[in-house]
């Protein structure tokens, strides 16, 4: 079965034709690094791990692309209130939401870009803007460059909106600009903000308008045309509309599938600033497992609102037990029989089972998880009913195994992987970092033991061994557990 998405550009269910055959192009925005990453951006983040997953699964090679905006207003307003100098401020919040991306087993982009680093390719973007008509400078002879909305007829296509309905654009104001709803490129350098935060260009100097760092980044790295572009509801307008844009002006296909995650809201009111409702990923990830939140952020289907609270992560406890319980008695039954673990790593080439058609129609019909879900609720029941049989049937068993694990994988929320059996309850960024550790060390074994350094190979196993880090072969790799 082909993969349907739901295209926000076209409000419609499409199939997955990749501009590629065989790839997946996937941008998605990522953090604008001004603060602590909340609930919000690890929904976002955990429904395109999904979907990167599934597309893995699904046997494509996938390029997945999520970007850093390290320079923004909102950056140097907040750095002025913390004290510390802007690119210090970004880096620091930059590292907050890497740590809340491993907590919750998000898979590690592709290419992870920073606005910061690619001044040239928006340079030349907004350079063929200009030429082509689209964009001008400000009208009142500063560095500042505007997009011409009213010369792009397909303006407000990707939100369904016409032009003279919409307010004006707040990231500059109207003095240089032929109309309010006019947003800029290149913004020039104000006295009072920190030279380093400023670039010279042909303009003048001056910093990017947001909009424009995402349309240079994505194509860099996935061309002019790509497959996927995705990101929170919220970005829709004006962020994604003014991408599709300015990308479409300056002669570039853009992306195929415009795809948006749903808002989340906290004890049935929207998550919100105003509201003072916000609830931030790393104070929730010390009072609760990991994985626990990542299969609470699971439970609604991605284009819905999720209603999140505290007790929706504690009632998850025992889905996850059940899992968890039936996996392990299951692999001790079968000892040697046992099935190797998936590897994501490895796209699940290695993988010895399949997953059941009820769970890939689900996955292939727009990403429904809860559904999935379910399929594995099922599957589980089946284990257990073998597992309490007089005669199990061994290879059913074993089976059964390879399907939940694989079903589990693909969502995240397996957890018998090896992100998540790390001691539960301790400090999220101690877990990642420890996580980091034993990953190098574990690679350097490996490299090791196929250079036939056996001795350096056993040394490092007795050095976890001591550090209390179980470390287990499996035919993909390794996995380890922390001892008790």
């Amino acid at each position: 079965m082909t993969i349907q998405l739901f295209n926000t550009a076209t409000r419609r269910l499409e199939p997955f034709t990749p501009v590629t055959d065989g790839h997946a192009a996937i941008y998605v925005c990522g953090a604008t690094v001004q603060g602590s990453p909340h609930l919000g951006h690890m929904r976002t983040a955990v429904v395109f791990d999904q979907l990167r997953r599934w597309m893995l699964y699904r046997g494509y090679e996938v390029t997945f692309v999520r970007n850093v905006t390290d320079i923004d207003d909102k950056i140097l307003a907040k750095s002025v209130e913390e004290s510390r100098p802007w690119w210090a401020h970004a880096y620091h919040y930059f590292q907050e939401f890497t740590a809340a991306h491993d907590a919750l087993g998000v898979l590690r982009p592709t290419y992870e870009p920073l606005a910061t680093g690619h001044m040239t390719e928006m340079f030349e973007l907004i350079g063929r803007l200009i030429d082509a008509g689209h964009a001008y400078h400000a009208l009142d002879g500063s560095a500042d460059v505007y997009f011409d909305a009213r010369s792009w007829p397909d303006y407000g296509s990707l939100t369904n909106q016409k032009l003279d309905d919409m307010a004006a654009a707040e990231d500059a104001p109207l003095r240089g600009k032929k109309d309010p709803r006019d947003f800029a490129l290149w913004k020039a350098h104000k006295d009072g903000d920190p030279l380093t935060a400023s670039w010279p260009s042909p303009w003048g100097r001056g910093r990017p308008g947001w909009h424009i760092e995402c349309s240079a980044m994505s194509t860099k790295y996935l061309g002019p045309e790509f497959d996927i572009h995705g990101g929170g509801l919220d970005l829709r307008f004006p962020h994604h509309e003014n991408e599709r844009a300015q990308s479409n002006a300056a002669g570039d296909a853009f992306a195929r599938i415009w795809m948006h995650s749903g808002l989340l809201n906290v004890d049935g009111d929207k998550m919100s600033k105003s509201l003072g409702n916000s609830i931030f990923a790393l104070d929730v990830l010390a009072d609760h497992d990991p994985i626990a939140i990542r299969y609470a952020l699971s439970t609604a289907h991605y284009r819905s609102v999720l209603d999140f609270s505290e007790s929706l992560v504690d009632s998850q406890a025992s889905a996850l037990e059940r899992f968890g319980n039936f996996l392990t008695r299951a692999r001790e039954i079968l000892g040697e029989d046992a099935p190797p673990a998936p590897e994501v790593a490895d796209g699940y080439q290695g993988r010895v089972a399949e997953v059941p058609d009820e769970f890939a129609a689900a996955m292939d019909d727009d990403l429904s998880v809860p559904k999935a879900l379910s399929v594995a609720f099922s599957t589980v029941g089946d284990g257990y009913r073998l597992l309490e049989s007089a005669d199990a049937d061994r290879a059913a068993l074993a089976r059964t195994v390879a399907e939940l694990e694989l079903m589990l994988d693909v969502l995240g929320v397996n957890p018998l992987a090896a992100n998540w059996t790390t001691a539960s309850g301790t400090d999220s960024t101690a877990e990642a970092g420890l996580r980091v550790l034993v990953d190098e060390l574990a690679t350097e074994r490996l490299a090791a033991k196929q250079a036939k350094d056996y001795a350096r190979a056993d040394e490092i196993r007795d050095l976890l061994t001591r550090a209390g880090v179980q470390l287990e072969d499996t035919p993909g790799g390794y996995r380890y557990s922390l001892k008790g």
